[in-house]
């Protein structure tokens, strides 16, 4: 027997495919999803650390597409067709109530990614697609420019239109091994080469393993290179057991993978961002003072966390032993700088299975931003990591996927 044909094949079953195929079904198409994994959505369920970040609450359509650098712009038709606020009203819909956290971050109230996944799939069973799991697509056959079926593990389908949406790289252990690549060249697309981006860095510092597991609260980090500022944010990070994470470090990750192509590169932490140098050094005086008669190891315990005090001590090279009133201007000075510029030595990213996303993909000016179609073949359209687009932490990424797969599937329902 031979395979029905279906108007539109999603492959890639992850939250760009979910949105494309549901909605191309709710326009009235006779829609198929292919999966490789067994179930769907294995790396939404990630997400958030379990918790599913879904979107941002940004409403400004500008900040958000500013937030994906210099191809941000290639959103403005997805965002506007399929919003912030529109994201927000169809998970509320869907039965999944929705909070803001800090940092503008949006989260299920149930704090349960596997709400949010068990939401789309009911959805996509009520908009009656047929969703085919364990299936590992081998190659998509073109016939002049078109997609004629898909060769797969579980038979060929036949489709009119196709969606690609298989994602990156990132979390490879997920799926995301790539193969939307591989095909989408086979097809005569350029790839803008993949990399690690929101991935933590390992550093070269021994001191470093020393902090395993400190969280850092409204610290501010800078990114140097040849003694030049290349960037800094505030916010959260925290030491692990190779390096740093969190989110300042995450987002930065991708500036820092492009400057270590370049060289090396070094983090200064700011460990009291909101006092600069005289005052902090006001701050720190008026410690000392008022501990006149502890030992200098035991008098930073009002202006550091606990696990942060032996490394600074050990750093500053002053005796631990010492009286702090008999703390000399010098040593203070010492003490001053690295509480204000706590140098640490980036060795290399970690690679795409630590990553969150991947920088890189699918080329943008071979993508028509109205419809998701590709500029090359006629019936087939991308969504989702795939494409060369990527943000910041905060539900940027998400809100992309969902943005961009809401327009691929409506488009290629029409």
């Amino acid at each position: 027997m031979t395979n029905p044909r279906y108007d539109i094949a999603v492959i890639g079953g992850g939250p760009a495919g979910m949105l494309a195929a549901g909605m191309a079904a709710q326009n009235g198409a006779k829609v198929i999803l292919l999966e490789k994994n067994e179930q769907l959505g294995k790396k939404l369920l990630l997400s958030g650390k379990g918790r599913c970040n879904i979107t941002t609450a940004e409403e400004d359509p500008t900040t958000v597409i500013e937030a994906f650098g210099k191809n941000g712009k290639f959103l403005y038709s997805a965002l506007h067709e399929f919003s912030v606020q529109d994201t927000i009203n169809f998970f509320n819909q869907l039965g999944v109530a929705t909070k803001i956290e800090r940092g503008q971050r949006v989260f299920p109230v149930s704090d349960q990614a596997l709400d949010v996944l068990r939401a789309l799939t009911n959805w996509l069973k009520e908009q009656k697609v047929r969703v085919v799991t364990g299936c590992t697509v081998i190659k998509l056959v073109k016939v002049g420019r078109q997609i004629e079926k898909v060769k797969s593990s579980r038979g060929d389908f036949f489709a009119g239109k196709f969606i690609i949406t298989t994602g990156g790289q990132a979390a490879s252990f997920t799926g995301s091994s790539g193969d939307g690549y591989a095909w989408a060249k086979k097809l005569g697309h350029q790839i803008v080469p993949p990399v690690p981006s929101l991935v933590p860095v390992r550093t070269k510092d021994a001191w470093v393993k020393d902090l395993q597991g400190l969280s850092l609260k409204n610290v501010r980090i800078s990114i140097y290179q040849s003694l030049k500022k290349h960037d800094e944010r505030f916010g959260d990070a925290l030491f692990t057991h190779f390096g740093l994470s969190g989110p300042i470090i995450l987002d930065m990750s991708k500036k820092i993978g492009t400057l270590l192509a370049n060289g090396s590169v070094e983090l200064r932490i700011d460990l009291k961002p909101a006092l600069d140098f005289p005052q902090l050094d006001a701050r720190i005086q008026r410690d000392l003072k008022k501990m006149s008669n502890k030992a200098f190891k035991n008098s930073l315990a009002e202006l550091l966390p606990q696990k942060l005090i032996p490394v600074i001590v050990r750093m500053s090279g002053i005796d631990p032993e010492k009286k702090a009133n008999n703390i000399t201007k010098e040593e203070r000075n010492k003490l001053l700088h690295l509480l204000k510029e706590l140098r640490t030595h980036v060795s290399s990213l970690l690679g795409h299975e630590k990553a969150i996303v991947t920088a890189g993909g699918i080329e943008l000016k071979e993508l028509d931003p109205r419809t998701m179609r590709s500029k090359l073949i006629n019936n087939l359209y991308f969504a989702g990591e795939i494409i060369d687009l990527d943000g910041p932490t905060g539900g940027y990424n998400l809100q992309m996927c969902w943005s961009t797969g809401y327009l691929a599937g409506t488009s290629a329902a029409l």
